[in-house]
This record gives C-alpha cells, sequence and structure tokens, in this order.
C-alpha cells in the first residue's frame, strides 16, 4: 500500500523540483570551461590529488521552515527525497524576534528538521526594521538571512513551501495596488539569484500541507500573526478569500493561481520585447528619444521608463505606476511641464525632444 493522497502529492512536488535543480546543475557544469594544469603542477600521482573526504560533496537543498504547516510538510518530503536522487537535505529557520518565545520557536523546528533527517540545519535570529511596512520588513528580513545560509552552505536551492492559496493572496494583493501585470503574477516557481528559489507547493492547497503533516504526525506552529487582523495578508486570508467564494463560488483560489501563472507568461514576453526595443529608442549619446518611445505600445515604453529610472538610481520597490504614468506623460502628452520627482531622488524630465533620467 502506498503512502497517503496528500504525502504521495508532496513528495511528487518536491521529487520534480529536485530533478530540475539536478539538471540546472548539470548545464552550469558542462558549460563550464575544463580546467587545465598549472604548468608546474604534476599531471600523474601515484595518489589522488585530494583525499576523497575532500572530493566534490554531493549537491545540498536547503528548505526555510518557519515551523508551519506548509514547510514541515515541505521539509518532511525533502527528507525522503533528496537521498533517493543522491543529494543532501538541510533546513533553516528564521527567528525574527517579532514574538515573545520567538527563539524557543525557531529551537523547537531545528529538533524536528534534525529528527527529520535534515543536516545541516541553522536557526537565524534577525532585527526586522520598518522599511515598507512590518510585512515586507520581515519578508526583506527573512530572505537576506536565506542567501546567507545558502551562500554559507554552498547549497544548490533553497525551498520555500508557499502553496496555490499563497499566490492567490499575492495576485489579490497585486490587484488591489494596482502596479500592473508583473504585480498580478505572483510568485515565480523559480526566483533568485541563478534561480536559487524554488517553490514545489505552488499547484497545491494549503489544506494538502497540512493533511500531509498530520497523517505523518508531523507537529506543527501555527503562526498567531497569520490570524492577526492587523496584517493584511491576514484580513485577505480570513475575510477577503472567504467572501469572494461566497459570492462566487468555489474554484476562485485555483482561478486566482491561473491567473498569476497567465500573467506571468505575457509579463516575461513584454518584458523581452521592451529588452529589444530599447537599443532602438536611444540617440548615439544613449538618451531615450521621445518620438520613438512614442510609436511604441505603452506596455512596451513604460517598461523601458522604468528599467530607465531603476538604472538611474530609483528603488524597484518604491517605484510605482503612478510614477511611471507621470513620467509617461512627458512623452505621450508633452505640454512643456516640469520635472517629474522619483523616489531614490531621481529625476525625469523632457530636454530637446529627449527623456532624460537622472539623479536629480
Amino acid at each position: 500500500m502506498g503512502p497517503h493522497p496528500a504525502v504521495a502529492a508532496i513528495r511528487l512536488a518536491v521529487r520534480r523540483v529536485l530533478h530540475d535543480v539536478l539538471t540546472d546543475l548539470q548545464r552550469t557544469s558542462a558549460s563550464e570551461p575544463p580546467q587545465t594544469p598549472h604548468p608546474l603542477s604534476p599531471t600523474h600521482s601515484s595518489h589522488p590529488s585530494h583525499p576523497p573526504h575532500e572530493q566534490a560533496a554531493s549537491p545540498l537543498v536547503l528548505v526555510a521552515c518557519s515551523g508551519g504547516a506548509d514547510s514541515m510538510a515541505l521539509a518532511s518530503a525533502l527528507a525522503f527525497e533528496a537521498p533517493k536522487l543522491g543529494m543532501r537535505a538541510g533546513g533553516v529557520t528564521v527567528d525574527h524576534g517579532l514574538q515573545p518565545g520567538s527563539d524557543l520557536r525557531a529551537a523547537e523546528v531545528v529538533v524536528r528538521l534534525t529528527a527529520l533527517g535534515l543536516t545541516p540545519v541553522d536557526s537565524i535570529a534577525v532585527d526586522v526594521g520598518r522599511d515598507g511596512g512590518p510585512e515586507a520588513a520581515a519578508r526583506d528580513a527573512r530572505y537576506a538571512a536565506l542567501d546567507a545560509a545558502a551562500e554559507r552552505h554552498s547549497a544548490a536551492a533553497v525551498l520555500l513551501g508557499h502553496t496555490r492559496d499563497d499566490q492567490a493572496e499575492t495576485v489579490l494583493l497585486g490587484l488591489a495596488r494596482g502596479s500592473g501585470i508583473r504585480s498580478l503574477s505572483g510568485m515565480a516557481a523559480t526566483s533568485g539569484v541563478a534561480g536559487r528559489y524554488r517553490r514545489p507547493f505552488l499547484h497545491l492547497d494549503r489544506q494538502t500541507a497540512r493533511k500531509a503533516c498530520m497523517v505523518q504526525s508531523l507537529a506543527v506552529w501555527d503562526d498567531p500573526h497569520n490570524a492577526d487582523p492587523a496584517y493584511t495578508r491576514s484580513r485577505l486570508r480570513h475575510e477577503g478569500l472567504p467572501a469572494l467564494e461566497k459570492a462566487l463560488g468555489k474554484g476562485v483560489v485555483e482561478a486566482l493561481a491561473r491567473t498569476a501563472q497567465l500573467s506571468r507568461d505575457d509579463a516575461d514576453a513584454l518584458d523581452t520585447w521592451a529588452a529589444q526595443a530599447e537599443t532602438t529608442v536611444r540617440d548615439a549619446t544613449g538618451l531615450l528619444e521621445c518620438a520613438k518611445l512614442y510609436a511604441l505600445p505603452p506596455a512596451v515604453r513604460r517598461r523601458i521608463v522604468r528599467r530607465a529610472a531603476i538604472d538611474a538610481g530609483a528603488p524597484a520597490g518604491s517605484l510605482f505606476a503612478r510614477h511611471i504614468e507621470e513620467v509617461d506623460r512627458l512623452i505621450t502628452g508633452w505640454r512643456g511641464q516640469g520635472a517629474i520627482n522619483l523616489p531614490g531622488k531621481v529625476m525625469a524630465q523632457r530636454q530637446g525632444g529627449r527623456l532624460v533620467i537622472r539623479q536629480g
């Protein structure tokens, strides 16, 4: 008799991602030029150049684990699947220090991950700032800690436990911000430097992960912040989505997740188009020509404008659709208006038919 369907589902999702990681590693290895020995180095030896314990270890994959049902289910699946593929499995838990006893919770997660057979297992305490609000600040601190852990252990990938429900919430949050199709594309299955972050559960719902923990008798921790109405995502999860399902019927979460994938495909295509078009709308000095920008479709033109603003020093996270719309009017609705101030002390203005974006 095979495993419970929920357990089988999470293991299959992780197995597919691990295969992808191995494939990417093989491609990277194949693209690297072979190393030639130093002219003064011996080319033959009766002993290996490195003792066996110094030979390259099997690739390590880490799981980011809060102790919640999603990440514990992910950790259990990684612990089961990684050895079968000749890979090592480790874990990282981040202590945000936002709740009393958070250090004890982190220590408990370390014990649970170690019991699953994961090694190494790190617990990292971080200081959460205030930029962008509490949720954004906690996220920034968390990813910085995960990046550091991945670098320290030379991990091939870090698995994240975001589910289809999380994806649906992300799409709705993007819709509420009104910041364009990229925000509707939600979370990517692969992201980060060199595809470091992988999200195996984006096609699985939250209940599947919780069921997998229950049938495997895995203890889970329910973060009280997830039920705190002070947080936007919490209100959306417990009030917004249930209201949508009541009004529109079941299937809203699946539809939103599908919208995310379709939006991502469209956004990727437009980004590629904009990158190719940018070289054709600059003059010999590298300045953007307004007449040529005007001839482009708005979605392509605004991507070029946004990229130019970021290159000039505007923080991507603080650059909103309204900023780009104001700059776009310098191209499409020129009436002699003055410079536009952008985040990061960046200024955009029209001069002699050129769009100049620079530090103010």
